[in-house]
């Protein structure tokens, strides 16, 4: 049963494994394109695909292997992070990560049964919330080189809010465009006890 529910997070605990060791890099540089360095970094653009990954195994081996592949994926993108990122860069998405994805779990699987869409949406969207406002706090909050003033809608705001604000901004964007390739894979990646019937 173990050898089984290894296999069987190969391939999810390698992807989740890439994309959040990349993203704790990522988010170390701004996106200087358009003037948005102040507001934004590249992290931003691969971190959300980390929730497209715990929703198409939640959606296959349901949330208990979902959980199983967070646990394991937290674990190595930590170890991986404090060597390619900062440790505190590191030990901030561990955590945010974690507790984000946890909570995407248990509402894509409150959602599952409703329109097809809405357990992957509303899980991204409400971990994404989570997971920001705990990374960006515990990653930046007190840097001098994070808590410099910046003008975000006519407020000032320190640069790592702005950031947070931005990112959050981009994640939801994110979360829509990955609909799309959530519902062109909903017909091959089947919930495994119908992935079962239709073999037989």
């Amino acid at each position: 049963m173990l050898s089984l529910s290894i296999h069987r997070l190969i391939v999810p605990v390698v992807a989740m494994t890439l994309v959040v060791v990349a993203s704790n890099i990522l988010v170390q540089y701004p996106f200087e394109p358009f003037g948005l360095g102040d507001y934004l970094t590249w992290g931003a653009f691969t971190y959300p695909v980390a929730f497209l990954v715990t929703d198409l195994t939640n959606r296959r081996y349901g949330p208990r292997v979902a959980r199983q592949l967070v646990i394991v994926g937290f674990a190595l993108a930590v170890v991986l992070s404090i060597w390619l990122a900062t440790p505190r860069i590191a030990m901030a998405s561990g955590t945010a990560f974690l507790v984000g994805q946890l909570l995407d779990i248990t509402v894509f699987n409150r959602l599952r049964r409703q329109a097809w869409w809405r357990a992957p949406f509303v899980g991204s969207v409400v971990g994404s919330a989570l997971d920001t406002a705990l990374f960006f706090s515990l990653a930046f909050a007190g840097d001098p080189d994070m808590s410099g003033l910046v003008n975000l809608f006519g407020t000032d705001v320190m640069l790592w809010q702005s950031l947070a604000v931005f990112d959050f901004t981009v994640k939801m964007l994110i979360a829509l465009i990955a609909l799309l390739p959530y519902g062109a894979l909903m017909s091959v990646i089947l919930p495994m006890e119908r992935a079962e019937k239709a073999v037989v």
